[in-house]
C-alpha cells in the first residue's frame, strides 16, 4: 500500500472513533439524544460542563417523558432558566 493510501486510511479511522474524552461531553450528548435535539449538542455539552450533570439529566428525562410537548429542547431550556440558581455547581 502506498503512503498516500495509508494516510487516507488513517484519516478515515480517526473519523470513526469517538471524540468524547470528558464525562460532561457524554452527558451533553445523552441530553441531546433524550430530547431529540441533535442540532444543539454543543449547547447541552456546555450546560453539562457548567451545571450539575445529574440534575440536568433528571430534568431532561422528565421533559422527554411528557407526551404533549412538541419542542422538548425549548421546554427544557425554559425550565432550566427558571431553576438557574439551583443548578449552579457549588464551589
Amino acid at each position: 500500500m502506498s503512503i498516500k493510501k495509508e494516510y487516507f486510511e488513517t484519516i478515515k479511522g480517526r473519523g470513526a472513533k469517538s471524540k468524547v474524552y470528558k464525562k460532561f461531553q457524554l452527558t451533553g450528548l445523552i441530553i441531546a439524544e433524550v430530547l431529540h435535539d441533535d442540532a444543539h449538542k454543543s449547547l447541552y455539552i456546555k450546560l453539562a460542563k457548567d451545571h450539575d450533570e445529574n440534575r440536568l439529566m433528571s430534568l431532561a428525562k422528565d421533559v422527554a417523558e411528557r407526551k404533549n410537548i412538541t419542542n422538548k429542547g425549548a421546554y427544557f431550556m425554559k425550565i432550566l432558566q427558571k431553576e438557574k440558581g439551583r443548578l449552579q455547581k457549588k464551589s
